[in-house]
């Protein structure tokens, strides 16, 4: 397997949670930063230890990076990685993958054409919670799919100033404004790669947004988009339903903005801000708090990985939960700090391993369009006051395409290195 040189688009501080780790994979020869701001491009690359840098797309295209990982503004990341699919360059894209259809049928059409490798950074897949409903799912504990809940409450409050005024700069109220649906990979992808089953059907409302801060409002922003919270109900593939929350403005702080919660015939999980739970029909009641619980970091370490003095990007930097399979990771990666609830590593690894084996990641590009379209057909229903539309599906993964996730599935224990913990309590009906 020949090593894989690097090009990190965007000097931002996701970047800087990724640069890292992509540095420190032992299939990774090289590194380099390319970023349109020449203060931040330096400032970032002295942090990172980078000393090949680009002063933009083209250059970086030019080079002779054999990858490029996009943590770029959310709106420019179809058109950045069909550029680069298009000079012959594998990508990685941060979320989401496209933010119309149009874009995402190039980007699949692209993929499908060039044969390169694209891959979603999508965090939630190696969620803890995720994780475990994933097996749950595999051993079939849940039974059939009923119903499940996607939320990710993140008020605009809560990091996203600051994030949006790094990015945009003076005009990012503009960018800002993004509808609520369009970004919808996290909640999506934790039901779908669970079961498996498409989003087919939607009916979506929105909420007006009353603020008065000038960001989600008509004329305010490239969508003319007035909704700063959206809700969409979905009929499945598999005959159930799905929820999914979008909000913007909510009162709601728990340490986790993004949650699960999965209902099966047999059994069921469910994530609140503080605790998670699984229960069944036989009545069994199990805690999952400490195998579902990631590692925290020392302040002291946090700041010594880079993150930033106001600790909006504190999600950045943790550990990882028992649930996690930490086996897989090259042992480079194991003592470093993760993020988004120990999803990083997991995600940098995916890549890398998918790149240098040509086979294709979990978070590929059909499931990466899987994962948007739902968000974006979602909003246009919330324009038309909830009007049932049908959600467009383009299509599986060449058929033989060689799969990452077989070749993991090779190398693992087999059974998990986790055990389901003891129920705590058997309730009694009540009749």
């Amino acid at each position: 397997m020949k090593p894989l040189k690097v090009g990190i688009l965007g000097a931002g501080g996701f970047a800087r949670a990724f640069t890292p780790l992509f540095k420190a994979h032992p299939q990774v020869r090289a590194v380099s930063l390319a970023e349109l701001i020449p203060e931040r491009l330096r400032e970032e690359a002295a942090l990172a230890g980078v000393t090949e840098t680009h002063g933009s797309l083209d250059e970086l295209l030019a080079s002779d990076c054999d990858a490029v990982a996009i943590f770029t503004q959310r709106g420019l990341h179809a058109p950045q990685a069909i550029a680069a699919l298009k000079a012959g360059k594998h990508v990685y894209s941060a979320v989401p993958a496209g933010t119309n259809v149009e874009e995402l049928v190039e980007l699949v059409d692209t993929v499908r054409r060039t044969g390169l490798i694209y891959m979603l950074g999508e965090t939630s897949y190696y969620y803890p919670s995720t994780l475990f409903c994933r097996e749950m799912w595999r051993q079939g504990k849940f039974g059939r799919f009923v119903y499940g809940e996607g939320e990710y409450m993140h008020d605009m409050s809560h990091g996203f100033y600051q994030a949006y005024q790094h990015s945009g700069g003076p005009d990012w109220k503009r960018t800002a404004g993004v509808p609520p649906m369009l970004y919808p990979t996290h909640t999506v992808s934790m039901i779908v790669s669970v079961t498996g089953a498409r989003l087919t059907r939607v009916s979506c409302l929105g909420q007006v947004d009353r603020s008065g801060d000038g960001v989600f409002g008509k004329g305010l922003n490239p969508w003319d988009n007035a909704f700063s919270n959206e809700t969409a109900l979905f009929r499945t593939s598999d005959g159930g339903s799905a929820r999914i929350n979008e909000f913007r403005r909510v009162g709601h702080w728990g340490g986790r903005s993004v949650r699960l919660s999965l209902f099966g015939t047999e059994g069921c999980f469910e994530e609140q801000p503080e605790g998670e739970v699984w229960v069944n029909r036989d009545r069994e009641v199990t805690p999952l708090g400490e195998l579902l619980r990631c590692v925290p970091f020392a302040e002291s370490d946090r700041k010594a990985a880079g993150e930033p003095k106001d600790s909006t990007q504190h999600d950045f930097y943790s550990g990882m939960a028992p649930v996690h399979p930490i086996w897989r990771l090259p042992r480079e990666l194991v003592n470093r700090p993760s993020g988004h609830h120990g999803s990083h590593h997991f995600l940098a690894d995916d890549f890398v391993r998918a790149c240098t084996t040509g086979a294709l990641p979990p978070n590929h590009v059909w499931a990466a369009a899987r994962y948007n379209l739902p968000g974006i057909v979602a909003h246009e229903s919330a324009k038309r006051e909830g009007e049932l539309l049908a959600v467009p599906d383009l299509g599986d993964p060449p058929e033989g395409a060689a799969m990452l996730e077989d070749i993991l599935a090779a190398l693992s224990p087999a059974t998990p290195s986790w055990s389901l913990p003891r129920p705590a309590t058997t309730g009694q009906p009540w009749w």
